[in-house]
This record gives structure tokens, sequence and C-alpha cells, in this order.
């Protein structure tokens, strides 16, 4: 780590604009349960004044099957879905309530919005989702956002909010994300069982070997833990987004971390501006099938930032459509990248190895493309 780099991020956080804020199940409730009213008010009291600064502040709130489990008699969160659904459908109201509560004493207008996978993966859908958000923010409004539990099932989840607070950021081309937990931070690994896990301050460069680093799930009243809080790392940098995790415990957090105070583990955004299919890729889709390449290519696409041409591919498995579904690249066992390819998996089996004037005569009918998939539409994974 370059501390001078670190410096550098931390000193540019206060000039930044447009924040999210992801606040965590843990943070919201007491570990009986009960929601803490102190925190809603700190958070209330924080988001509000950082507004009056002039950041535009959007905030991503856990807590509705929380919320909902002591009036429908649970002490644990259910494990079928209906009743998770049902709890979800109770507790909404109830965090809303309380977010509207605090948030008027602070002379703040806060607003609900239930999102779904596909309304960041779908482009219509996506650019409804981005246009309330910039209404909202343009009026004075704070977003509350939270994934529609009451409704959602497995096939169209986001499936955790730290996920889903890194694809509202995504969403709403924000410059920051803060994600608020009962963790300090990224450390080299778990420190309640490693007394000797170094912590990690500052990151210049994602790499998915931090995912090594990660625990396993968080508390029994949440869904999260720092696997989840990676892959919201791993979204927002691709995006171009700066992300800071950071512990809700600390006083007046959030105004220490927009201060450029060393707060927390600061993800560093890489350079980039992705296009709607490129953060569909980002964002996660599920990935219909694998495409293997040899070295050279595997060089090609990750040394170079070149496309993925038929020449350097071995084989395609699974079962993906043109122009639809996103597939996964891969030498050997490592997957390298991701990507929206030109052809069908059929196709891409018939034409693997082959040289580009030859393609059309592999094929069978004129070519469409020269690339099977473009570099605008592959994402490196380092």
């Amino acid at each position: 780590m370059n501390s001078q780099d670190e410096l550098k991020a931390r000193q540019a956080i206060p000039a930044k604009k447009r924040v999210v804020v992801k606040i965590g199940t843990s943070s919201l409730t007491y570990p009986n349960g009960k929601p803490n009213l102190r925190f809603f008010d700190s958070m209330a009291r924080q988001l509000m004044d950082l507004q009056n600064r002039g950041y535009e502040m959007v905030l991503v709130s856990s807590g509705a099957i929380a919320m909902g489990m002591p009036s429908l008699g649970y002490t644990t969160k259910p494990k079928n879905l209906p009743e998770k659904q049902a709890c979800a459908a109770v507790g909404q109201g109830t965090l809303m309530h309380l977010y509207e509560k605090f948030f008027h004493e602070y002379g703040g207008i806060v607003s609900q919005l239930l999102l779904t996978k596909g309304d960041a993966l779908n482009p219509k859908r996506y650019l409804y989702a981005r246009g309330c958000l910039d209404a909202l923010l343009a009026l004075g409004a704070i977003p509350i956002v939270n994934e529609n539990d009451a409704v959602t099932a497995d096939e169209i989840k986001v499936g955790d909010n730290d996920t889903l607070s890194a694809v509202v950021a995504s969403i709403c081309e924000a410059d920051l994300l803060i994600i608020l937990s009962d963790v300090n931070g990224l450390y080299t690994d778990n420190p309640s069982s490693n007394p000797d896990a170094r912590f990690i301050s500052y990151v210049g460069e994602f790499s998915r070997r931090y995912m090594d680093m990660a625990g396993g799930a968080g508390t029994a009243r949440g869904t999260g833990g720092m696997q989840t809080k990676l892959k919201a790392a791993e979204i927002c940098t691709r995006s171009g987004i700066d992300m800071v995790i950071a512990n809700s415990s600390i006083h007046d957090v959030l105004f220490s971390i927009m201060d450029g105070e060393a707060i927390g583990t600061l993800f560093q955004a890489d350079n980039v501006h992705p296009q709607m299919k490129k953060r569909q890729i980002i964002i996660g889709s599920a990935i219909k099938g694998r495409i293997y390449v040899d070295k050279g290519c595997r060089d090609a696409i990750v040394n170079n930032g070149s496309s993925l041409l038929p020449v350097g591919i071995l084989r395609a498995e699974g079962n993906f459509h043109v122009g639809e579904d996103p597939v996964s690249i891969c030498y050997g066992d490592q997957e390298i990248a991701r990507g929206i390819t030109h052809y069908d998996a059929e196709d891409v089996n018939s034409i693997r190895g082959c040289q580009t004037d030859d393609l059309s005569e592999r094929l069978g009918y004129e070519k469409t493309y020269d690339t099977v998939v473009h570099r605008n539409y592959l994402l490196v994974i380092r």
C-alpha cells in the first residue's frame, strides 16, 4: 500500500457530490431485535446535515425483515421464503415510520423505493429507476432504498443489501458508497478468530484475492458478511465509484468519512465509465455459459484489453444467446473476464480456433461480427 495514494484518495472525498450510504440490520437493531432509536436519530442528523452542506444523499437500508419479526412472534429469522416475506411486509412500514419520524425532526423529506434485480438489469426499468432517483435528489428528498423483500424470489433478488447498495450506486452514478456495519473494515483474516489479522485501510486496485480474506455470513438478523461487502466493492470499483466500509458505532462516522479522515477501508475506483452492457455484467446477471481460451487469447484480453476473437477459443459450454446472456471467459480453471457475446453457444463451438476470414464458411452464413465478444462488452476480472 502506498500511503501517499491513500492520502490523496481520502483528500478527494470531500469534493464528491452524490453519496450512497448503506446501513445494515445489525446497526439498526439491538441484539434482542428491537430498533436502536439512538442510531436512527444519529443517522438522520448526519444525513440531513450532509445534505445541508450540498451533498446529494441516498440511503440504502436493511431492516424490514428484522423490524417485522417481533410483531409476528419471531426471535430468529425464519428460514422459509413466505415467512421471510411476511416479516418484510410487516416490517417495511415500521422501518419507514421510524425514518420519517427522525428525518422530519431535522427538516428532512424522505421517500421509499423498493427495487429488484430486474430494475438494474432491464435497460428500460434501469432508466426509470435512474430518472426517479435523479428527480427525488433534485427536489431535495432523501431516497430510502430497500429490496422488495415482500415479493422477491431468489431468481429476481439482488441477494443482500450490500450488493443492493452497490447496484443503487451504479444506477444513480454516485461518486461514493459508504457501507456501515458492525465491522471496522477489511482485515487480512477474521480478527475474531485470528489475533494476528492486520487491518487494511486502503485498497488501490480491487482484486478477487481479497475474497479469500472474507468470512461467512453476518448476524442472526442480517444477511451480509465481509464476502458480500467485497462483492459490493467489486461492483463499485468496476463502475468507477469509490467505496468505504466503516463501523457504524464510530461517533459521527459519516462526518468523519466525508471530511477525508482515515476511517474504515477505502476501495479506490477504477478509472472507467461503463456502458449499459458492461454494467449488466458487473452488477451480476446469472452466467449462462463458459468460453475457454488459450494462453495467447488470455494474455491479449488481460494485458492488452483486446476483444475475444474466435482464433483463441478452445471450447464453449452452456446455453447462451446472442446479445443477451453473460458468459464467463476462462483460462483453465481461472475466470479471467465476463462478457456478452455476438454468437450463441452452438456457433461459438463451430468457429472456435477459426481465423476471421474463414468465419462465414465455418458458420454457413454471412458472418455478423469479427469478434465473439467486443472489448466494449468485456469486463476483465483481476
